[in-house]
C-alpha cells in the first residue's frame, strides 16, 4: 500500500511476545484455554441481559453492551496472535495493521467512555434516587450509548490520520505481537516528536484524565453511601467496588502504555497481552460474579434449557 506520504512498507514483521518457542508454547495453552472459556461467558451475558425481562434496568442494559464491546476487542489482536505462535514468520500488512490499530483504539476508546457512563449512572442512581427514572430513560441511554461509540470513533481517526501521513520507508520490524502507535510510530522514516506528543495528549491524557475522573466520582458515591442508612447500601457498595476494580483493569495498563514517551520497557509486552487479550475478557465476567441478579437469570436460563 503506497500513499503520497512516500510510505514504501507493504509490511510489517512481528517479533511477537518472545523468542523462546518453549514460553511461546506455554503462552499459546493458556490463552487459548483461556479464550475458549471466557469468550462464551461473555455472550452469556449478553444472552442473560437480553432474554430476561427483569433486567431492563439501565445497570444491565450498559452491562451487555461492554460484555460485547470487551468480546469484540479480544477478536481484535488473540485470533492473530494465537496464530502467530505456530508460524515461524509472523507478518501483517501495512494495511492490516492500520485496520488492526483503528478498530483496538475505536473499542477501546469507546470501553473507556463506556466506564464513564456507567459511572453516571451509578452516581445518579445512588446520589439521585429521585430522578434517576428521569435521566436515564430509554431514550437518553441510547443517546450516551451513539455518543460512546462516536467519541472512540473520533479518538481513533485521529490515530490513524497521525500515522496515514508519516512515511515509512524501512526498517519494518515491530517489537511487540501486534500493531499500536507507540511501535509503529518509531518506524517512521522522519522525526516524530510532534506526533508523539499529539498521540499522548490524545490517548495518554484522556486516559489519565477519564481514571482521575472516574475515580473521584465513585469517591464521591461511596462517601455518600456509607453516610446513608438504607437497605441497599451494601448493594451499593458491591457495585460501585466492582466498577472500580474494573476502571483499575481497563485504564492501569493504558496509562502506563500511552502517558509517557514512547520508549521500549521490559514490562511493555506483558502489560500489552493483559491489556488487549487477559482484562477486555474478564471485565464482563467480574460484574456479573459480584451481581446477583444476573447470577439468577443464567441460573434461570440454564434450568430452562435443562429441563
Amino acid at each position: 500500500m503506497e500513499n503520497d506520504n512516500s510510505t514504501v512498507v507493504k509490511e510489517f514483521i512481528l517479533l511477537g511476545l518472545t523468542q523462546s518457542r518453549d514460553i511461546q508454547l506455554l503462552v499459546f495453552v493458556l490463552v487459548l484455554i483461556f479464550y475458549l472459556i471466557i469468550l462464551p461467558g461473555n455472550f452469556l451475558i449478553i444472552l442473560t441481559i437480553r432474554s430476561d425481562p427483569g433486567l431492563t434496568a439501565p445497570l444491565y442494559f450498559f452491562l451487555g453492551n461492554l460484555a460485547f464491546l470487551d468480546a469484540s476487542y479480544s477478536f481484535i489482536v488473540a485470533p492473530r496472535m494465537l496464530v502467530d505462535f505456530l508460524s515461524e514468520k509472523k507478518v501483517i500488512s501495512y494495511r492490516g495493521c492500520i485496520i488492526q490499530l483503528f478498530f483496538l483504539h475505536f473499542l477501546g476508546g469507546g470501553e473507556g467512555l463506556l466506564l464513564v457512563v456507567m459511572a453516571f449512572d451509578r452516581y445518579i442512581a445512588i446520589c439521585r434516587p429521585l430522578h434517576y427514572s428521569t435521566v436515564m430513560n430509554p431514550r437518553a441511554c441510547c443517546a450516551l450509548l451513539l455518543a460512546l461509540w462516536l467519541g472512540g470513533f473520533v479518538h481513533s481517526i485521529i490515530q490513524v490520520a497521525l500515522i496515514l501521513h508519516l512515511p515509512f520507508c524501512g526498517p519494518n520490524q515491530l517489537d511487540n505481537f501486534f500493531c499500536d502507535v507507540p511501535q509503529v510510530i518509531k518506524l517512521a522514516c522522519t522525526d516524530t516528536f510532534v506526533v508523539e506528543l499529539l498521540m499522548v495528549f490524545n490517548s495518554g491524557l484522556m486516559t489519565l484524565l477519564c481514571f482521575l475522573g472516574l475515580l473521584a466520582s465513585y469517591a464521591v458515591i461511596l462517601c455518600r453511601v456509607h453516610g446513608s442508612s438504607s437497605e441497599g447500601k451494601s448493594k451499593a457498595i458491591s457495585t460501585c467496588t466492582t466498577h472500580i476494580i474494573v476502571i483499575f483493569l481497563m485504564f492501569g495498563p493504558g496509562i502506563f502504555i500511552y502517558t509517557r514517551p514512547f520508549r521500549a520497557f521490559p514490562a511493555d509486552k506483558v502489560v500489552s497481552l493483559f491489556h488487549t487479550v487477559i482484562f477486555p475478557l474478564l471485565n464482563p465476567v467480574i460484574y456479573t460474579l459480584r451481581n446477583q441478579e444476573v447470577k439468577a437469570s443464567m441460573r434461570r436460563l440454564f434450568n430452562q434449557h435443562i429441563a
